[in-house]
């Protein structure tokens, strides 16, 4: 297990990471309770606020710093003996932090914890429609036995929101394809990224007024995202990703997001870096629109 050497996201002083005063509250959620492949997202979490005391606090493209706002670290949401004891925890801790008013911003953890996630921001928010970010469609009904597998997070979102947006995928299963038509007919895959200079726009018409989103680290390319379960050639780049993060909390009201699938590598820190960075990214964008 890796020792937890930071106190909070981004490494900030009491002033800004009162969850008393802060309108951001980061949810850790050490969880692997049904990855499939590639192992080491429960050590995701410690890693990404590790990682996220080198992030420079002034923005580069922004011009600004966004951490003002308040951003608090709750404690980290322990593994249950089920995934579905686990899905009631995370639940538990997230309806709690929405409940307070604040952006929720889970950090996995295997993907199957945003589902819960989303549930107490729709409860808290009323309808919400989900941008995924992805590898991978995640639309089986269940996989290896569990409703609460990773591969199957966005059935169960789809029984909560019949608006998703699915960027990035380019790895499904038959059941999928023919299970989902409507949403496989959607997805903006990778090759309608390089085709489509309006992909961006396509992707907000998918979209609601009020937005939840997901990132799999697994979305960018593993050229840049190596630490991850399941790496699938022909991802995002980051400039495609911040792109999209920024319209999206330009044009619509985005209410919480997660970041997930982090699996840190031993001597190569990039991953959870990266995730730091879109994590705060997140916070950036949001903070400059003021929903």
């Amino acid at each position: 297990m890796s020792k937890r050497k930071r106190p909070n996201f981004l490494d900030l002083p009491a002033k800004y990471s009162n969850p008393a005063s802060a309108r951001y509250g980061v949810l850790p959620v050490p969880y692997e309770g049904t990855v499939s492949y590639g192992t080491g997202t429960a050590e995701g979490p410690a890693a990404i606020i590790d990682a996220s005391a080198a992030v420079e606090l002034f923005d580069e493209e922004l011009k600004a710093e966004f951490f003002h706002a308040g951003v608090a670290t709750y404690p980290p949401v322990a593994p249950r003996r089920t995934p579905a004891a686990q899905m009631k925890a995370v639940y538990a801790a997230a309806a709690a932090i929405v409940g307070e008013g604040k952006f929720l911003l889970g950090l996995g953890g295997e993907h199957s914890v945003t589902a819960p996630m989303v549930q107490a921001v729709i409860e808290k928010h009323g309808p919400v429609s989900v941008l995924q970010i992805d590898a991978h469609a995640d639309l089986r009904d269940s996989y290896e036995g569990s409703k609460h597998s990773h591969a199957s997070v966005m059935r169960r979102v789809m029984e909560m929101t019949p608006r998703i947006c699915q960027v990035g995928i380019r790895s499904l299963s038959r059941e999928e394809f023919e299970q989902c038509p409507a949403e496989a007919a959607n997805f903006i895959t990778p090759a309608i990224i390089h085709s489509d200079p309006r992909w961006i726009e396509r992707a907000l018409a998918l979209l609601g007024p009020k937005v939840y989103v997901t990132i799999d680290i697994d979305g960018l390319d593993p050229a840049f995202a190596p630490g991850t379960g399941t790496p699938e050639p022909g991802g995002l780049n980051w400039f495609q990703i911040t792109a999209l993060l920024r319209e999206v909390c330009t044009h619509r009201q985005v209410l919480a997001a997660d970041v997930v699938e982090v699996a840190p590598l031993e001597g190569n820190p990039v991953t959870e870096f990266v995730a730091a960075r879109l994590a705060y990214k997140l916070i950036a964008y949001t903070s400059l629109h003021g929903h």
